[in-house]
């Protein structure tokens, strides 16, 4: 009686399971991945989606590089709200996304989609400074820290944001940054 090693075992699973294992793979492998962050359900409203890209792109804007709405990062909070949070943090969360879109209705008559991007501006300095009535305290943090989050966790923010080394090279105490004026990540 012979035992087996765990690649014999491995080979005869895959003669035995075949095509049921190997057609999957193989289509798997071969399909194009979607770009950026998709979420287990749909959980904005469309004028939402819209509210969270225009302050997304307010935060992250495109300047040498892309910004939050082409990094996926709308997606990537909805994704967040959707599967990570706890009801009682995304009741607050959606709370401070109404409250915010109803000063742009009641401010300029328009949602916070469709104003300019200096009233935009305006409007999250307001909640930046915690001047705005009926935010919660901490909201425009939140917001802040949720965005930029989405923003150096996409594949833009990470690789073209930053330099990626996948093998950092040794510690340089001297680093020229100011000549170099890069972050490098890994």
């Amino acid at each position: 009686m012979s035992f087996l090693d765990r690649r014999g075992l491995l080979t005869g699973a895959a003669a035995l399971l075949g095509a049921d294992i190997v057609l999957p793979l193989a289509r798997a492998l071969a399909a194009e991945p979607a770009p950026g962050f998709t979420t287990g359900r749909a959980f904005f409203t469309a004028d939402q989606r819209s509210l969270v890209a225009a302050v997304s792109e307010r935060i992250v804007p495109t300047t040498d590089t892309p910004g939050a709405i082409v990094a996926g990062v709308p997606a990537f909070i909805e994704m967040m709200l959707a599967d990570s949070y706890e009801p009682t943090g995304r009741n607050e969360f959606m709370q401070g996304l109404g409250i915010l879109d109803g000063y742009c209705r009641v401010q300029y008559e328009k949602p916070c989609a469709a104003v300019t991007p200096q009233q935009l501006d305006a409007v999250l300095t307001l909640a930046m400074q915690n001047k705005m009535p009926g935010l919660p305290a901490n909201f425009f943090q939140h917001l802040r820290q949720i965005v930029v989050l989405g923003y150096y966790t996409s594949e833009i923010g990470c690789k073209q944001e930053r330099v990626y080394v996948p093998l950092p090279g040794r510690y340089d105490g001297k680093y020229p940054f100011a000549d170099v004026r890069r972050v490098f990540s890994s």
